[in-house]
């Protein structure tokens, strides 16, 4: 496991380090190279695939860090050249405090202990992408990469926080800064932490700023756009043997064509395919690669396949963990590893950046309803449509009543009509007992917090800044990040390079979102680079066919229903919720309540294998 792993007690003497120590102290967590431990309460243990950590020279700063952060002051860059990243960072930190934060850039993380004042220093990247969790109090601070690397220190007991388990089912994960356990805080993207003298402070020092009345040629706007994005997938593929993964969308595609074109070789490309109608898309990758005359490399995940991976996925993570397409990715990155590949390129955040996804859309056109007058609104058509008996009989008014029921909820929480928990019910989904222990509010307050607190008043970077957190920082990083870890294979994404994700953000919200085309700016870029069967195809996701499997395959019905009937003896789901929803699933949609039937296995997977927790 590539990571940090720390600790810092106020209430020791000012150790010297024993260096001798270093190499006997592996055994915290999985994977860790090389640990520096001071003897009486203080140190840092760290692993980064090959980028391990360092004393820095004077002694004076014990250093550790994760990927590859690099340095916007040209006095430090050149220093890192000279003497590497750790001296980089120890002048850095020695220069600017604190302020080193707005001074660093790439995709990292970093620990750094003043063994002078015995204070701490964690700072994430702009998505975390590399991400630390912590627990402090008066006495002493401890910090990790992972929460499993946290609790293996054995210090301290850490209880399960209902409130998080809430959010879980919510979101289908634990958005942060909240983890599983009560009292053990994730740093946020574009947050720094400091710790001094019993103390602990944290300080936003980077988040989106949405420039929105920014304008410039088209012309001029697609030269920097794809120099940017050409330099990002150079600079990410400096690795002996890269490829990329191909999905056959627009991200995933300009990845792979862009590789073979800055390594002057054709790119090795891999995709994962599905036996299932409607989750198939092998077709567009294939028209990628050939396109790109890729080095292409499929594989095709099978109901077997799956029942294989579910109890190792679940095991990996830190904490409960619900995307189901978890699954492709890690077979994709297995895939890949075992042909050699020593790093993949991912395409995450094209979607999120330059506004790919299908909601965006959906939003605007709820949108337009806001803009007719009040009076209208309440007194006319609301009336009319949702009091009127005998509305649903009639096709075309049914579906205006559906657009207004819709339209008339307020942002964000018209983000989340769709969601699962919401339409079957806290009540009916949630046991009596769990939900006095729960704000069933707290995920639609975290949520208008991020769309509020945004950067930005038009409607699309609003949302986008709420993918920023919740899709890509809470979401997709980790599911791609920790399923390249089980697979042993690195990973890196160019579309969040911070030359691109700069770009980004001064480019007006009409080219993100034209009317109601997805995405207009990108696509129009990159015309005559990409197929034009890969910018026109409909927007498909990365889906796992596990409703409709589960219904047919009787290894994956053991393990998935045996989890629910499990994870209603904990009292946390209603028994007779299980039983309904194993039910549903049988008879109904298989897809719409597969995914249900998923989300609530993980938990109860994860909490089987982590007996550390305390069960509720």
């Amino acid at each position: 496991m590539a990571g940090i792993c720390g600790w810092l007690n106020e209430h020791q003497e000012h150790p010297r380090l024993n260096l001798e120590a270093m190499a006997q102290m592996l055994s915290r967590f999985d994977g860790a190279k090389t640990q520096l431990s001071g003897k009486f309460g203080f140190g840092i243990a760290a692993a980064d695939l090959g980028v391990g950590p360092f004393l820095a020279e004077d002694g004076s700063y014990l250093i550790a860090f994760s990927g590859a952060p690099n340095f916007a002051d040209s006095d430090l860059q050149v220093l890192a050249r000279q003497r590497g990243r750790i001296s980089a960072l120890a002048e850095g930190y020695r220069r600017f405090g604190g302020e080193l934060a707005g001074k660093l850039r790439g995709q990292y993380s970093a620990a750094i202990i003043d063994q002078n004042d015995k204070s701490l220093f964690l700072i994430v990247d702009r998505f975390a992408t590399h991400p630390l969790t912590t627990w402090s109090d008066a006495s002493g601070i401890q910090f990790a990469s992972s929460l499993d690397a946290l609790l293996a220190s054995g210090t301290r007991r850490y209880e399960l926080d209902p409130q998080s388990i809430f959010s879980y089912i919510y979101f289908h994960v634990v958005p942060g800064p909240q983890t599983i356990y009560g009292g053990v805080r994730r740093l946020l993207a574009g947050e720094c932490l400091s710790f001094r003298d019993g103390k602990c402070t944290t300080k936003t020092y980077w988040s989106p700023q949405f420039i929105e009345n920014h304008r410039a040629p088209f012309g001029e706007l697609k030269r920097d756009f794809i120099g940017a994005l050409r330099s990002a997938v150079k600079s990410a593929s400096q690795a002996n043997s890269c490829g990329a993964f191909l999905s056959g969308g627009t991200d995933s595609s300009s990845i792979a064509g862009l590789l073979g074109e800055v390594s002057g070789t054709p790119a090795r490309t891999y995709s994962i395919g599905f036996e299932a109608a409607g989750y198939d898309e092998m077709e567009y990758a294939r028209i990628a690669a050939k396109h790109f005359k890729t080095d292409h490399h499929e594989y095709y995940v099978t109901p077997a396949d799956v029942a294989e991976a579910i109890p190792k996925i679940a095991q990996v993570y830190d904490q409960p963990f619900g995307n189901s397409s978890a699954v492709p990715t890690y077979f994709c990155a297995r895939f890949a590893q075992q042909d050699g590949i020593e790093l993949l390129l991912g395409g995450d955040g094209g979607d999120e950046l330059y506004g790919g996804n299908e909601r965006y859309a959906k939003q605007r056109v709820f949108g337009h309803y806001e803009r007719l007058p009040g009076f209208l609104r309440r007194g006319v058509v609301e009336p009319a449509l949702l009091g009127l008996p005998g509305i649903d009989r009639i096709v075309p008014l049914r579906k205006l009543k559906s657009y207004v029921q819709q339209a008339k909820v307020p942002m964000p929480a018209r983000m989340e009509t769709y969601n699962l928990l919401e339409r079957f019910g806290v009540t009916q989904v949630l046991s009596a007992d769990f939900l006095a222990k729960i704000a069933t509010d707290g995920p639609l307050r975290h949520l208008s917090a991020v769309y509020n607190g945004a950067h930005a008043s038009s409607l699309i970077n609003r949302m986008l800044a709420v993918d920023f957190k919740l899709t890509l920082t809470d979401n997709d990083l980790p599911k791609v990040s920790r399923m390249c870890e089980l697979a042993k294979v690195k990973v890196a994404y160019p579309m969040l390079d911070d030359d691109v994700l700069d770009f980004s953000l001064r480019l007006a919200p009409g080219l993100k979102l034209k009317g109601t085309q997805l995405r207009y700016f990108f696509k129009e870029a990159l015309r005559g680079f990409l197929p034009d069967a890969i910018i026109t195809k409909p927007k498909h996701g990365f889906g796992l066919p596990f409703g409709p499997w589960l219904r047919d395959y009787q290894p994956l019905q053991q393990i998935a229903y045996g989890s629910l009937e499990q994870l209603g003896d904990r009292d946390i789901i209603r028994k007779e919720f299980t039983r309904e929803l194993i039910t549903a699933h049988r008879a109904g949609h298989a897809g719409y309540y597969g995914t249900m039937v998923w989300m609530l296995m993980m938990l109860e997977l994860w909490l089987t294998h982590h007996p550390q927790a305390s069960k509720q």
